[in-house]
């Protein structure tokens, strides 16, 4: 862009207009560029010195990885905003794809489809089977391997409970991650894959597997230790340890396992764990519908939780959204002192050519008001003595018109000026109109003197009775008078457009 600023200062064959309008690309305050020989390179220095320094700024600006954007993503998970997580997440996934990022890539389909699993499971199974397409055509790390398919197999378990489908499917995913992981003796992953296919069997209703396979993950040495044991086992496995104890109504081994959860800060955890408790003290009072009346509160309370999350989404979004304002201004402060710098470095060098310039167009604008002044006294007096004019002529028709009256009382007179008067009436109005009806007579050659003479008393504003005075007849045939004139002479059949405007636009 620079360089072809540059080149129009050795151009002959560029116009000063095309200098002109290529001036306003750049920013505000840089005055307009001069017409003459002498300053078009001087602009097209200036021009191009902005428009490096912008285009730098631009440039910096733009300047953004897939891995930072999901670092972003990250973020906003970690503080409870779904939709700005989701939506940086996609945005991540656009720039791993154009970067070639294959890692960044397959990781953001899958917290993408992790951020979509509640709502929509179909949706997420098929991001993870994308993700798992992604990371087989460019594999890196088998841990990676084993949680795309422990993923995917949680996902493809959730559309088939909801669909009350086949599980087989699930299964696979989930029996591919254990026997890599088993194969690779990564117990933290075998143990993560033994509480999915858990969780997939108490999901069957099958709650004796689900326990047996939870007790396999017991078994695993977990966290450093030299064995297993409920102490070193992850919370989602203790959760479908419990779960299924309770299904088999086996209230002690649940109360035992949900007492060794250690929710932390998580209160969703808290509140699984200490609703379940209370649960089991009821059944174990065979309080049924106690029960049920306090699940049906817990499920309130839940409700209440949930919406509390979204609330704080929508605090964080908007307190972010202040956040990126604030850098915008900032990144704007920063362009704008940038932009004054190098404005001030092109003005030590050109500030002599630029004040010459400015007093010139000052004293060519003075001139140029002075000039436009001058024509608008002078359109104004011509007004006030075309005013003048037509009020003469009215008074003159009104007055002669009034004498006619009273000298011919019957009525039986039809002109009151002769022919002398109504010449001398048209020139004085083309003197004032730049000759209209000297155009309309040549335009219309057809028009009788009558209507000439009827087209010079509208000019002149005579109201429909004062001409029905001078022609001696009704305002109604006046106004037939108009309407046929309009319609037979000037070809116009629009209501609405009166033979005043007619006139006036000729």
């Amino acid at each position: 862009m620079v360089s072809i600023f540059i080149s129009f200062a050795y151009f002959p064959w560029v116009s000063d207009t095309t200098i002109v309008k290529m001036s306003y690309l750049c920013p505000r305050g840089v005055m307009k560029l001069s017409t003459s020989m002498y300053t078009k390179p001087l602009y097209i220095f200036i021009i191009a010195v902005l428009l490096m320094a912008c285009g730098r700024g631009q440039q910096d600006a733009n300047t953004q990885t897939a891995a930072l954007c999901l670092e972003e993503a990250e973020a906003a998970f970690a503080n409870d905003s779904i939709r700005l997580g989701e939506t940086l997440l996609r945005k991540t996934i656009h720039l791993a794809e154009e970067s070639k990022d294959w890692h960044t890539n397959y990781i953001a389909y899958q917290r993408l489809a992790e951020a979509l699993s509640q709502g929509n499971p179909e949706e997420a199974l098929r991001l993870m089977k994308k993700a798992l397409t992604i990371y087989e055509q460019h594999p890196d790390d088998e841990r990676n391997h084993v949680m795309l398919l422990d993923y995917a197999g949680t996902y493809a378990a959730q559309v088939a409970f909801n669909a009350e489908g086949s599980f087989d499917e699930a299964l696979d995913f989930i029996h591919r991650a254990y026997d890599i992981a088993e194969k690779n003796q990564m117990k933290n992953l075998m143990c993560q894959t033994l509480t999915s296919l858990a969780n997939i069997e108490w999901a069957k209703e099958d709650y004796r597997q689900a326990v047996n396979y939870a007790r396999q993950a017991e078994s695993l040495p977990l966290r450093g230790g030299d064995g297993g044991g409920l102490a070193n086992l992850l919370p989602g496995t203790l959760q479908v340890l419990a779960r299924s104890y309770l299904s088999l109504n086996m209230l002690d081994s649940a109360e035992t396992v949900y007492r060794q959860i250690e929710p932390g800060d998580d209160v969703h955890l808290a509140y699984i764990v200490q609703s379940n408790l209370a649960k089991i003290s009821l059944r174990r009072m065979g309080a049924t519908k106690v029960e049920d009346d306090i699940e049906e509160a817990f499920e309130q309370v839940e409700d209440f939780y949930y919406k509390a999350l979204e609330q704080k989404d929508q605090y964080y979004q908007e307190t972010l959204r202040q956040e990126m304002e604030n850098q915008r201004l900032e990144y704007r402060s920063q362009m704008y002192a940038r932009t004054l710098l190098t404005i001030l470095i092109a003005s030590l060098i050109v500030i002599p050519a630029i004040v010459l310039i400015v007093r010139y167009r000052m004293r060519v604008q003075r001139q140029e008001k002075h000039q436009l002044q001058q024509e608008a006294e002078h359109q104004k007096a011509q007004l006030h003595q075309a005013n003048e004019v037509v009020a003469f002529l009215q008074n003159f028709i009104l007055e002669r018109t009034e004498v006619m009256k009273k000298l011919n009382q019957s009525g039986d007179s039809l002109i009151t000026l002769n022919p002398h008067e109504w010449g001398e009436i048209e020139r004085t109005l083309n003197a004032i109109d730049n000759n209209r009806f000297a155009r309309i007579r040549e335009q219309y050659p057809s028009m009788q003197e009558d209507d000439i003479r009827l087209c010079i008393l509208t000019r002149l504003g005579l109201s429909n009775r004062a001409i029905g005075n001078i022609y001696c007849i009704t305002v109604s045939a006046v106004q037939h008078r108009k309407l046929k004139l309009k319609k037979d002479v000037f070809g116009e059949s629009n209501p609405d457009i009166t033979l005043e405007q007619i006139l006036n636009s000729k």
